[in-house]
Parts: C-alpha cells; structure tokens; sequence
C-alpha cells in the first residue's frame, strides 16, 4: 500500500485522472497505448490493468483494442468550487452538479436553523472541523473533509432529521465521486478568506446572531460559484 493507504493501482488511476483533468483532455482523446502507459507510470502491466479498471468502472476512461486503439477519454470529470477549493468529479456520478447545488440549499438552511437550535456540544463539533480546515492548508483533500465536516456538524445542530438524512445521502454520493481536489490560486488568500468565512459561521451560531449569519451565508454563496463547462 501505498501513502495515505492507496494501493498502487489506485494511485496510478489518480495520476491518470490528474492528467485528464488539469490538461481539460477531450471526450475521445487518445491518451497512449497500454504499454506506453505502463512506461510513462513505471508500473507493471498487472498494475496498469488495475488502474484502467478502476478509471473504466469510473466512466472515465475507456480501453480499445487492435492496431489504432489504446487508452481513450470517456469522458471528461465535471468540474465545480467549494469555497477555497476545486473538485472534479467521476463521469460515473448522475448529475454532480445538481447534487452539489442540493448540498448547497441544504446548508445555507441548516446553517440558519443552527443559530437558533445549536448547543454547545454542536458548537464544539464546528470549533473541531474548523482546527482541521486550519491545520490543513497545504492538503486540499483533507481541507475538503474538514469543510464537510464543520458543514455536518451545523446540520445535526438544526436540522430535522429526515432532512439531515437526505443531506448526509447528498454528501455521501458527492464524496465518494470525487476524483480530483485542488486549491484555488492564490491558495493562501482563498484559504484564509474561506476559512474567515466558517470561523464567522460558528461565532454567529455559538452567539444566536441571525444578522451575521445572513451576511456570512451571502458571502459564502458568492465563493461557491460554478467553473464554466470547457
């Protein structure tokens, strides 16, 4: 296994996707032969294989045999911002976008109800997630996780429970379809501001402050802005 507990394949299938993703490679682009793959990675063939299974179960990637085949985009992942961050997500999850929109009204209505239900248990749950965005500035991965977090912890602060269901539903479908996270530039100006914008939400809720949470959910709404379609 390999850092952070990927297998080789799987690291070797995030490369891959990296590849797709920051060079905004074209549905139908060819991306080489098996083989030049393997040499351009530095993997074994059984490896590879593992990888182009992953990216073929993914939607990503597809695989054609004979003399003018090779490894080909599927399709390119869609692409959207949360805050300080950019994630690209697998062709295999419906509709990303209109989940990460359904995600986003959940939030701003838990957040709402949090200032008048929130306890201080809640209150520790945001303060906890809020260490880990901070401590996370360098890893935009496990700043997502945070992020997701201090968000959870403000749903189960107000939120019915049918409605905190549905929303954990959302996430779930989110996260697991991410295939690529990466800060946006200038990352430490982005970071702060978007890290602000969460310590502001947990000081509004922890002080009952409708006011300030109406502002804060306005600015943190303007950060979420979609990345055009290439």
């Amino acid at each position: 296994m390999s850092r952070h507990g990927r297998s080789r394949a799987e690291a070797v299938a995030e490369a891959i996707q990296d590849d797709i993703a920051i060079t905004g490679a074209a549905t139908g682009e060819r991306l080489g032969l098996r083989t030049e793959l393997i040499d351009r990675h530095g993997v074994s063939p059984s490896v590879m294989n593992e990888a182009l299974g992953l990216l073929r179960d993914r939607g990503i990637v597809a695989v054609r045999p004979g003399p003018s085949g090779g490894v080909f985009v599927a399709a390119q992942p869609a692409q959207v911002r949360l805050g300080a961050i950019d994630l690209w997500f697998s062709p295999a999850v419906p509709n990303p976008r209109e989940l990460f929109d359904a995600r986003t009204f959940f939030d701003d209505a838990f957040a709402a109800l949090a200032v008048d239900h929130a306890g201080p248990n809640d209150v520790r749950a945001m303060e906890s997630a809020l260490h880990d965005m901070q401590t996370h500035t360098d890893d935009a991965g496990r700043y997502m996780q945070a992020t997701v977090a201090f968000h959870a912890a403000v749903a189960h602060a107000g939120g019915p429970a049918v409605a905190v269901g549905l929303y954990e539903t959302v996430v779930a479908l989110l996260r697991a379809g991410v295939v690529r996270a990466a800060f946006v530039e200038p990352r430490e100006e982005m970071v702060a501001h978007a890290v602000a914008i969460h310590e502001g939400m947990a000081a509004a809720i922890r002080d009952r402050d409708h006011e300030a949470m109406a502002k804060l959910l306005a600015l943190h709404g303007a950060d979420l802005e979609r990345v055009p379609d290439r």
